[in-house]
């Protein structure tokens, strides 16, 4: 079940309290960045004589990570291994990077609402 199908039924069911949205948790990120663990090790060892023959640099191709950027300036990653190569699509590695990366977010801005909650009670 997708959180915009969740978040309907919340709505079909008349619930209005305070709740983070899929929308909330979209308009607090800034900025995403990707990249695969290849492009990590070849940035680290840019130019020297390490970047020559990468060791297990086809396993290093196939690990895609996203960094979302929120608004405050904190930083959330998420992951995608593929394990076969010949099923590997960066758009698709990219996208479920993604969405890992934004499930990390849900448990943040819950515990932001929760404690806006509190204090204002």
């Amino acid at each position: 079940m997708s959180d915009k199908s969740i978040g309907q039924m919340i709505e079909d069911k008349g619930m209005t309290a305070p709740r983070i949205t899929p929308a909330d948790i979209e308009s607090n990120i800034s900025s995403e960045h990707y990249f695969t663990a290849l492009d990590g090790v070849d940035g680290h060892f840019r130019g020297g004589p390490e970047a020559q023959g990468v060791r297990n640099a086809q396993a290093l191709s196939l690990l895609t990570f996203c960094v979302l950027v929120l608004r405050n300036g904190f930083t959330v990653t998420g992951e995608s291994a593929c394990a076969s190569p010949e099923n590997f699509d960066a758009e698709i590695g990219r996208k479920v990077a993604r969405r890992n990366a934004e499930q990390k977010i849900w448990p943040l801005m819950g515990y932001e609402l929760k404690q806006r909650l509190h204090d204002a009670k």
